[in-house]
């Protein structure tokens, strides 16, 4: 899916701003009074100051008035929405015009003909932030009633943060020709010795034209090549490196008849990504993963867009020494990825298939009232979402140098019967549909240790959520490094063809919170926690990188464990650096990225 942007045959505008606003019932037809307003794009969360309003669980109403651009007789108007979490039903002047499920990938609607000639249209969106065992993430909805007679949902997340919800990224109205470039898919292969390029660009388009014309600028808007039969070799190309990024555009026309029917630019760097040998290459390059998980979360706007602080965090990203980041449990903002093409911030592009482990709540605490123990595989009903996630964040990301790798889920009941079944024809769909055949991995949970796991083997990289000297021997350093050691030994033993890649691991961590032994929750704990983990990480021949869970503190859903949130953060929420952040500092600045893991 093409991002809007402004050409010469395209027009876009935004529709972000305040738009009207109610929680409940609601009808199209009637339009919304102003008694209540909403920001878009942000989660109405934390916006909203009521508690009821905050945890509402249902459908949200949302509503504008946009001006009707003018249109030629060959152009029509596209509504697109950058993601609305977690359904969207979009209505025109109370007509319904389309609805889309999944709260993290955008879509776009085609505006009907019938109202080109009004002066003003009314848009009306639906937003509902229910989640059950057919969606992704998966959640547990429930319906409690009240002493009046009335009926509360209530969403038990089976995923540890906050299910913000809303219009979360931006919403555009844009003009374009019926006949237009629908898609551009860009491949390239270099040569051994790194000194060809071979580029391919391939359109799809709504119609046949006369020509499709495909050209190559660099980076000083100079031409370099222009495409015959959508191919081309470049010499000495400048590839796009690890911190040090390099974009070309291509620039794609469509004529007929003499006359430019559509054109679009699409950036894109020119670099290999490939696995063997227990090794991650990049450019031909061993490359070592420097970085974190994240989430989309900030104060005020939660999931919300939020440009200044997505620049902020690869900034500090930057500053500390590290190259990568993860994007958990979701795909995040088309303008992330964009940024982090521009700034060579590697990417670990993730779907939003989290919360596939029926007793992870139980685990948790987040379900006390059902501790009975169920097989996954037999009560999750999630395939279809699923495969539509996979399709869906492929289309959108598939021209991005930053993705070098996909993840197909995020701690999953790996270990449990039916695992197998479920999960191989989605990996193979992952690496099948991706026309740059990205590495694909899964992402393994605690529990699902080398002798039970069921999937592994299918996948290209080995990664690991791990948590000794936390959630296992829990303040005792000693044994966590005994058993983090042997249990990376067995994977390693186990796949001696595969990298490992730590995807988590951390201590949650107050600031400012300090002891003279060794007491969790101190951030003099933290530092000799993440100690622990880098000796072992030093010792393993086939690990490949560490991402530290997590980037910055974060919102979750109230339980027993957390305290207003996620202390796991090396930076406190609003971006202020803990105790240890100096020591990652001497340790990645230290750490090359590429050659560390040599062999």
């Amino acid at each position: 899916m093409l991002y809007p942007i402004n050409t010469k045959t395209r027009r876009v505008q935004s529709l972000n701003g305040v738009w009207r606003f109610k929680q409940g019932s609601g009808d199209p037809q009637v339009a919304l009074d102003n008694n209540e307003v909403m920001v878009v794009p942000t989660s109405f969360n934390d916006v909203l100051v009521d508690k009821e309003k905050r945890s509402y669980i249902g459908d949200s109403w949302y509503e504008t008035d946009c001006v009707v651009p003018k249109v030629g007789d060959q152009e029509e108007w596209v509504l697109r929405f950058g993601s609305v979490t977690h359904h969207a039903t979009v209505y025109v002047n109370g007509i319904l015009l389309g609805e889309h499920r999944g709260g993290f990938t955008p879509f776009e609607l085609v505006v009907p003909a019938r109202f080109y000639q009004e002066e003003s249209i009314r848009l009306t969106v639906c937003v509902n932030n229910e989640l059950n065992n057919r969606t992704l993430p998966v959640g547990n909805l429930m319906e409690e009633v009240q002493e009046d007679g009335s009926i509360r949902k209530r969403m038990l997340e089976n995923f540890d943060f906050y299910n913000y919800a809303g219009i979360h990224r931006n919403v555009h109205l844009f003009t374009r020709p019926k006949n237009h470039i629908r898609d551009i898919v860009i491949t390239s292969q270099l040569s051994d010795d790194l000194s060809e390029a071979s580029v391919e660009v391939m359109v799809e388009t709504v119609e046949a034209v006369d020509t499709v014309r495909i050209q190559i600028f660099d980076e000083e808007k100079q031409e370099v090549a222009e495409l015959e039969n959508g191919r081309v070799t470049l010499k000495q190309p400048r590839l796009w490196e690890v911190l040090d990024a390099y974009l070309y555009t291509a620039r794609v026309e469509l004529w007929a008849d003499g006359q430019l029917l559509d054109t679009y630019t699409e950036p894109f760097g020119i670099r290999s990504v490939t696995v063997k040998d227990g090794q991650f290459f990049i450019n031909h390059k061993p490359f070592y993963f420097k970085g974190f998980g994240k989430h989309e979360d900030t104060y005020i706007n939660g999931r919300g867009l939020n440009e200044a602080a997505n620049l902020m965090d690869l900034n500090l990203l930057k500053a500390i020494g590290a190259n990568s980041f993860r994007t958990s449990h979701y795909p995040y903002s088309e303008e992330m990825m964009r940024l982090a093409d521009r700034m060579g911030i590697v990417v670990i592009d993730e779907v939003p298939a989290v919360g596939l482990f029926q007793q992870f709540s139980a685990a948790l605490d987040l379900m006390g009232e059902n501790k009975e123990r169920q097989n996954t595989w037999e009560v999750m009903q999630t395939k279809a979402a699923h495969e539509q996630v996979i399709d869906e964040l492929i289309k959108r990301d598939k021209n991005h140098p930053s993705v070098v790798m996909w993840v197909v889920a995020n701690e999953p009941a790996s270990h449990e019967t039916g695992a197998r079944a479920y999960f191989k024809p989605l990996i193979e769909r992952m690496r099948d549909s991706d026309p740059q055949r990205r590495p694909v991995t899964l992402v393994n949970i605690m529990v699902a240790t080398p002798d039970k796991d069921e999937v592994m083997d299918l996948v290209d990289v080995i990664s690991l959520n791990r948590y000794y000297g936390w959630y296992v021997h829990h303040g005792d350093l000693a044994k966590a490094e005994q058993g983090l050691s042997a249990e990376l030994k067995q994977w390693q033993d186990l796949y001696p063809d595969k990298p490992i890649l730590v995807t988590e691991y951390g201590a949650d961590t107050l600031p400012g919170l300090q002891s003279m032994w060794d007491i969790p929750y101190t951030e003099s704990y933290q530092i000799d926690y993440y100690e622990m983990n880098h000796r072992v990480f030093d010792t393993v021949p086939n690990l490949v990188g560490e991402q530290v869970w997590n980037f910055a503190d974060f919102e979750t859903n109230v339980m027993l464990i957390r305290v207003k949130g996620n202390h796991k953060g090396l930076f406190s929420r609003n971006r202020e650096p803990k105790q240890v952040v100096r020591e990652f500092k001497k340790r990645w600045t230290a750490i090359p990225n590429y050659h560390y893991k040599s062999k």
